[in-house]
């Protein structure tokens, strides 16, 4: 669903199987849009691509990653790094199948996961978790696979990192999907990150999971494309009244707080977008109201009032 928009711009947005890219061109997949910890029979858990020539990176890894790369046409060996936003289970709940599955199938290459502060600590565990696999192999006397510690490299990030990958520059800002003191302890260990990439003749920016964030707003400045979350605050406490009815209230306020602090309502989004000067927007990671045509068309008409460029509610496998 696409509003009205200059042909040029529109252009930016149209959606096509990932199977179609071509080697000059970047683009940018959503294999899962889904806003969770919550799963969804209609879309996985937040995870995207990033398709540069014949390599790609996964941005975010939640549960079913692996097997959204299956169909979106990307065999595993292609994937050379992936980007962690933060570590919440839903971002990063697949890396385990990716790191277990290369191990597995001995891909050869030595993967590099960036994220922020405490990806070490994540990868080490997953790396544990494979090792009794990997002493047994297929169970051939002799014939282990690979010691998962060396098909793995972790590189952690802070804000405002900026380094060059696979001919692309990517940089980092801190974003407010944490609200720990800046300079405080839980602030030194936990961090959330927005992620920009400039390719040759692009650049696409991605928020993670944010609230408003002028941090966010300076690293997506002039973006050819900008991939942002959002929440239907209303339509995601529906949704836990339904599925939670005895909720305790301090719980109640608890999630309300993050929900309305820690997250994009359409409003943001459009206030993001238009101070960035972006000049498309994907929306993603969607709590509630995604597959709802009525609420969806309300989200663009809000978006709409304030910034005036192309705005696409993405599904699973979108291409962009």
């Amino acid at each position: 669903m696409i509003r009205t928009a200059p042909a040029l711009l529109a252009a930016l947005l149209v959606a096509a199987p990932a199977s179609a890219q071509t080697a000059a061109n970047a683009s940018f997949v959503t294999l899962g849009t889904m806003g969770g910890p919550v799963p969804s029979a209609t879309r996985s858990q937040p995870a995207n691509l990033l398709l540069h020539g014949a390599d790609a990176y996964l941005v975010d890894c939640g549960d079913g990653a692996v097997e959204q790369l299956a169909k979106a046409g990307v065999l595993l060996p292609q994937v050379r790094a992936v980007f962690l936003s933060h570590l919440h289970a839903d971002h990063t709940g697949g890396l385990g199948a990716v790191l277990g599955l290369r191990n597995q199938t001995n891909v050869r290459d030595t993967l590099t996961v960036y994220g922020p502060p405490g990806t070490k600590a994540l990868v080490d565990g997953i790396v544990a978790s494979m090792e009794p696999a990997a002493r047994a192999g297929y169970g051939i006397p002799g014939q282990p696979w690979a010691p998962p510690a060396s098909t793995v490299t972790v590189v952690e990030l802070g804000d405002a990192a900026r380094l060059s990958v696979g001919g692309m520059t990517v940089t980092t800002a801190q974003n407010t999907h944490y609200d720990f003191a800046p300079g405080s302890a839980e602030d030194r260990a936990y961090k959330s990150l927005s992620l920009r990439f400039d390719l040759p003749g692009r650049s696409i920016v991605y928020t993670g999971d944010t609230g408003p964030s002028p941090a966010v707003e300076r690293l997506a400045k002039d973006a050819d494309l900008l991939v942002s979350e959002m929440i239907d605050v209303a339509g995601t406490m529906d949704v836990v009244r339904r599925t939670a009815p005895n909720l305790p209230e301090p719980a109640r306020q608890q999630l309300l707080r993050h929900l309305t602090t820690h997250h994009l309502t359409p409003q943001d989004v459009a206030a993001l977008a238009q101070r960035a000067g972006a000049k498309a927007v994907v929306i993603t990671h969607f709590a509630a109201g995604a597959d709802n045509p009525a609420r969806t068309a309300g989200y663009l008409e809000t978006i709409g009032r304030t910034y005036k460029g192309p705005v696409r509610i993405a599904r699973d496998l979108d291409r962009f």
